[in-house]
């Protein structure tokens, strides 16, 4: 389980859902709903932009970052539903007519070595850097996908985070408590990661809807963001 890892291969498989593991929670809706991630039908091979993922890799190695480099996926593997949520319902196309990828791994979620909230940062200044001195005069855009918190929603902490987001203030989210990261709301490192990348452009559209499912107080920060 690497803290930052680049996948390089020139394709990433999707499961088709009768190749896919089954899912098998008591609650059929939650089933269901995972299922989503996966093809209707038969696999799909997503294109990648192993030129671009190279070069990222390289990059990051010189800027001292101990990154894992990925070269593909066994049978038995495919993306995660970090990955194949955004391919079927952003990306949608027709195969190899779809957007190349990039697929940047994160270890938000199992100790013990998930990156600090300022290293985080770091990472998404250096991926700007490097896309910006690319030189393939190409159009990249970056999607982070997770969060914000969950599965208790605390809206203590995603209210002072989306208002850093809207003033830029890196430094805000450097010092964010990891121990405050924790559960699904360790997704909030992938935001963190977006937000240093797009430093530089304008916040144009964020929708915050804190979503609560039992008077527990369980449930998902639903947080959707563009900069452009």
């Amino acid at each position: 389980m690497p803290s930052i890892g680049v996948y390089y291969g020139g394709t990433i498989r999707n499961a088709g859902r009768g190749n896919a593991r089954k899912v098998n929670w008591p609650e059929e809706w939650y089933n269901r709903a995972q299922m989503r991630r996966f093809e209707e039908e038969d696999d799909a091979h997503y294109p990648c932009d192993k030129a671009l993922a190279l070069r990222l890799i390289e990059g990051l190695v010189e800027r001292e970052f101990d990154v894992a480099a990925v070269a593909g996926l066994d049978e038995s593997q495919s993306e995660g539903h970090a990955y194949s949520f955004v391919h079927r319902w952003y990306l949608k196309g027709d195969g190899a007519k779809m957007v190349p990828v990039v697929p940047v791994f994160l270890n938000t979620y199992n100790p013990p070595n998930p990156p600090l909230p300022k290293r985080c940062v770091k990472l998404g200044l250096a991926l700007k850097e490097l896309i910006e001195r690319y030189p393939k005069d190409i159009r990249v855009g970056l999607i982070a996908s997770g969060g914000l918190s969950h599965f208790m929603v605390e809206e203590d902490l995603d209210r002072p985070i989306i208002e850093a987001l809207h003033r830029k203030d890196l430094d805000f989210l450097a010092r964010l408590d990891p121990r405050r990261l924790k559960a699904g709301s360790s997704e909030i490192r992938n935001w963190i990661v977006a937000a240093a990348a797009a430093a530089d452009l304008d916040l144009g559209w964020l929708s915050y809807t804190p979503a609560y499912r039992t008077p527990a107080l369980t449930g998902i920060g639903l947080c959707f963001a563009a900069w452009s």
